[in-house]
């Protein structure tokens, strides 16, 4: 079986097929060699500008970042085979316990998975399922649409989604599939102590305060349009010190330790209960949509087609309640987060 290596048969940015496809149109039936070599010098080109655009996005956000982001995407392994599914995530709990959830569901019905979790951002886990590092992970509609395809800024959710359906399927070959049930948004979070003291509950409310707080974020979140940028001009607010930057997964000991005064989490994660910290509610509606939704290499279901049959049995089943109760499982109970997806999906069964 030929292994996931960025020059394999298996992982071009545009496959062969897709390649010979395109010629045809263009000039006319084309050999399988001379459609294989146009495949390679686009893997070459999509590695450089792969490289070059990482280069670019952690511009100023430190030097530990850039090259945490810089090692993780050159080290990602060559592992695995043409006949296992690759299923990855982000570094957040969350992402963790839906490509967890994606793994076990599969495996329940055949297929070989191997996972590779914990990967970073959501520009390390996009370029990783473009290339064919793997077959699929859960991203977030308005994540997509904001941040990796950087389209002006949108909220309504039909919009984005036609959005991303269709650019993701020209350009890459990736399908968008059915969302699980929840929309995962972004949390802008205080200490519980502190939004009762202040009498807040909005975004409106603390903007006066803000000035005089200490901000911890993570890097995506300080240059996303849809992050610390847009929010800032859209609720009239600035920080008297620039905000800490920090992994994602550091921001909310910070906040309940207090370190910082003000983050950006996830509204399901279960730690703003575990930790009584307090979401401040967007008032003014800025933020756009975030669906999760497993995303899918084409040629994975064109070699697979009864995947797309079990992503189709997921879609519902997380509504935002149980998404948190998950999470707070893990990060609340401390539970083993592969016996609480086992448990999800054993009631699922039933």
């Amino acid at each position: 079986p030929a292994a996931r290596c960025p020059l394999s048969a298996d992982s071009y940015p545009l496959s062969a097929a897709r390649s010979q496809r395109r010629a045809r149109r263009q000039y006319g039936p084309v050999p399988r060699f001379w459609a294989g070599f146009v495949s390679a010098l686009q893997e070459l080109a999509f590695w450089g500008r792969g490289l070059a655009a990482i280069r670019k996005r952690v511009a100023g956000s430190g030097q530990r970042a850039a090259l945490t982001l810089l090692t993780t995407f050159v080290t990602f392994n060559c592992t695995g085979n043409a006949n296992t599914i690759v299923i990855g995530s982000k570094n957040f709990t969350e992402s963790i316990l839906l490509g967890e959830l994606l793994a076990q569901h599969l495996e329940r019905r055949g297929f070989d998975v191997e996972r590779k979790f914990n990967l970073g951002g959501s520009f390390i886990a996009h370029q990783a399922v473009i290339s064919g590092q793997m077959d699929m992970y859960v991203e977030y509609t308005g994540t997509a649409h904001a941040a990796i395809l950087e389209l002006p800024f949108e909220r309504d959710p039909t919009t984005v989604r036609l959005a991303v359906d269709s650019i993701y399927a020209d350009r890459w070959d990736v399908e968008w599939t059915e969302p699980l049930g929840f929309e995962n948004t972004y949390a802008m979070l205080v200490r519980g102590q502190m939004a009762r003291d202040l009498d807040i509950t909005s975004l409106s409310d603390a903007a006066p305060f803000i000035s005089d707080w200490k901000g911890g974020f993570g890097f995506e979140f300080t240059g996303r349009a849809d992050g610390l940028p847009g929010l800032q001009e859209w609720y009239e607010f600035e920080f008297n010190k620039a905000p800490a930057v920090m992994d994602l997964s550091l921001t909310y000991r910070a906040l309940s330790e207090g370190t910082v005064d003000l983050i950006a989490g996830n509204s399901t994660d279960g730690q703003i209960e575990a930790l009584d910290l307090f979401y401040l509610q967007d008032d003014r509606g800025f933020f756009p949509p975030y669906e999760a939704v497993p995303v899918v290499r084409q040629a994975t279901l064109e070699r697979f087609p009864a995947i797309r049959e079990a992503l189709r049995e997921l879609g519902g089943v997380l509504p935002e309640a149980t998404m948190r109760s998950l999470n707070y499982a893990v990060d609340g109970e401390g539970r083993d987060l592969n016996t609480v997806v086992t448990e999800f999906l054993d009631q699922l069964s039933r």
